[in-house]
C-alpha cells in the first residue's frame, strides 16, 4: 500500500493545482501544499495515518500563515466610494410630480438632476425636498418647507 500511496499524494496535489488554476481565489493552495508534504512523508513511512496527520497539518499551517497576506490582496470587501452620499440631508425642488409611492419622478439637487421618489406622496413639481437616503440611482425624498 505504502508503494503507491507517494502517487496517489501528487495526484491530489495535481488536481488541487489545476483547481487553483482554474479558479480566481486562493481556495485550494494550502491543500497542494499539505499534499506534496505529505507525498515526502512517504519516503519516511508507509503509515498512512502520519501521512494524512502531515498533510492536515502542513494545510492548516499554510492558511494561518497566509492568511493576512491574502486578506491584505482581497478585493472582495472594498467598498466603491462616490461623492453622491454628500446629498443626504441636502434641499432640492422637485421638477416633476409624485402621486404615487412607486412614481419615479426628478428632483434638482445641488444643480444635479436626480432620479427621485418618496414614500409619502404626493410631491408636487416645485416642491422643496429633503433627501433622506441613496437606493440605487434614485434619491429617497420627503418634502420639507
Amino acid at each position: 500500500m505504502s508503494d503507491y500511496m507517494a502517487y496517489v499524494w501528487i495526484g491530489i496535489a495535481v488536481v488541487m493545482a489545476i483547481y487553483e488554476m482554474a479558479t480566481t481565489q486562493l481556495v485550494t493552495v494550502w491543500f497542494v501544499i499539505g499534499a506534496v508534504c505529505a507525498a515526502l512523508t512517504t519516503l519516511a513511512t508507509g503509515d498512512i495515518v502520519i501521512q494524512i496527520v502531515v498533510f492536515v497539518a502542513v494545510s492548516v499551517i499554510a492558511l494561518l500563515a497566509t492568511r493576512p497576506l491574502v486578506n491584505k490582496f482581497r478585493r472582495n470587501n472594498i467598498k466603491t466610494s462616490t461623492n453622491a452620499d454628500r446629498l443626504i440631508g441636502e434641499i432640492g425642488v422637485m421638477n416633476s410630480d409624485l402621486s404615487q409611492p412607486e412614481d419615479v419622478g426628478q428632483a434638482k439637487v445641488l444643480g444635479g438632476i436626480w432620479s427621485a421618489k418618496t414614500n409619502d406622496p404626493p410631491l408636487k413639481k416645485g416642491d422643496k425636498v429633503k433627501v433622506l437616503a441613496i437606493e440605487g440611482v434614485k434619491l429617497i425624498v420627503e418634502k420639507t418647507e
